[in-house]
């Protein structure tokens, strides 16, 4: 066959068109689902769910170089570099025994090397429970179709991704009142199924009652399944805190098997017991000095120096006199005091020891402290007695001295003042 000059030109003129442009791909582009999402993760059977694929441009570089000059001395002057696209035609969901409610996606559009884009299918889950894999087709220009499956679990316990579940239960021994150190026992059960990494508890201080004495995070490293850790901690309680319950928040953060952070709160309930003591701050008498025999009142004031209301206070005294000895008080406050007061009727001077005997209750139970004590009376002062009892006494001697013993002595048996015949 033979042609023409002109189709001959024509011909020559594209060869040399092609020989001039060369097309360099240094990465040829395609597409592929990068993940996917079933939302909920287990369907049940006949509800309605969403299936979200993400497609992604696994291409970085693509390009396309024009170049131009002499082909005769293979010197190219002029180099042009542009990216090239994959440009997406149609997304279509098969749902292979699911029911897809969204239409597929067409002309989604052009992905630029190593851009992705997300498109979302509305499903419907088949009445009979199973696993169901329908298949997304992306079918590009001038490019391969790509096919993925995606697994749909629809009431079955198969393909549920079991994790690590935590629990932490705390120790405390014996009571504890305000003011005081309280060693914990932290115990941390992994009763999930899988392994729970890098542990770490933090114990929060969110208030000025409880908080951490020497370090506030500590790591129990790694728990496969049904596997515990136990760590003690020590916290220091506020001599000013309020009895009653106290929560110390602990958070708790670890890593799933597929390296997930996943973080928890836990919490160390403890009950702050008050604790009442009880001492005396002072003893008063009226009248002071006691005297001799007299009635008087007894005050004892007694004050509480512990962390606790003392309640039920009683106080009693066994002082050999009559009177009241007896005194109820009822409630001291920490930092407060309060008088027992007695009545007693009078004791002779001297100096007489006793028994004071106080009774409470407090958060802890009942208490009864005894402290021995002294109480003094003074003597009558006889002194006035004395001197005069002597002047009576020297006057009946002179008397009788003067008017008794010397008659006598003069044998008349006559006073003096009587005249003889």
């Amino acid at each position: 066959m033979r042609y023409s000059p002109l189709i001959t030109g024509i011909l020559l003129a594209a060869l040399l068109a092609l020989a001039m442009v060369p097309v360099h791909a240094d990465d040829i582009p395609t597409v592929t689902i990068g993940s996917y999402t079933v939302s909920p993760s287990v369907l049940m059977p006949g509800s309605t769910g969403t299936i979200t694929i993400i497609i992604n441009n696994t291409a970085r570089s693509a390009s396309v170089t024009q170049e131009s000059g002499e082909l005769q001395s293979s010197t190219y002057t002029n180099i042009r570099t542009n990216d090239v696209n994959v440009n997406i035609e149609n997304v279509h969901l098969e749902g292979n025994g699911i029911k897809v409610l969204t239409a597929d996606f067409d002309r989604v559009g052009a992905i630029g090397p190593g851009q992705s884009i997300s498109l979302t299918f509305q499903v419907v889950a088949p009445d009979n429970a199973g696993l169901y894999y329908p298949e997304v087709w992306v079918d590009t220009l001038g490019g391969q179709s790509t096919k993925y499956p995606v697994l749909v679990n629809v009431d079955t316990p198969i393909g549920i991704q079991k994790q690590a579940v935590l629990v932490m239960a705390s120790t405390i021994n014996g009571t504890v009142s305000p003011g005081d150190n309280i060693p914990v026992m932290l115990t941390l059960t992994n009763e999930g199924q899988f392994l729970a990494d890098d542990i770490i508890l933090k114990v929060d201080n969110v208030s000025g009652d409880i908080a951490p004495k020497y370090t506030d995070t500590y790591d129990l490293g790694a728990l496969n399944a049904n596997e515990s850790g136990t760590v003690q901690v020590v916290l220091l309680s506020d001599i000013q805190a309020s009895p009653g319950l106290v929560r110390v928040p602990v958070m708790i953060s670890y890593k799933a098997i597929d390296g997930t952070p996943v973080t928890q709160p836990a919490n160390i309930d403890l009950v702050l017991e008050g604790k009442a003591e009880l001492g005396i701050v002072s003893v008063d008498t009226n009248p002071s000095p006691l005297v001799d025999s007299q009635p008087f009142d007894f005050t004892i004031r007694i004050e509480n120096t512990g962390t606790g209301d003392a309640k039920q206070v009683a106080a009693t005294i066994d002082l050999p006199a009559e009177g009241t000895k007896e005194a109820f008080i009822g409630k001291i406050k920490p930092g407060d005091d309060a008088p027992a007061l007695f009545l007693i009727e009078g004791m002779k001077g001297g100096t007489y020891p006793y028994n004071l005997s106080v009774t409470y209750t407090d958060d802890l139970g009942n208490h009864t402290f005894v402290r021995p004590m002294m109480l003094r009376v003074p003597p009558s002062d006889n002194f006035g007695d004395v001197i005069l009892g002597i002047i009576i006494l020297g006057i009946i001697a002179f008397l009788a001295y003067r008017y008794w013993y010397l008659p006598r002595k003069n044998s008349d048996g006559m006073f003096s003042w009587v005249k003889k015949n």
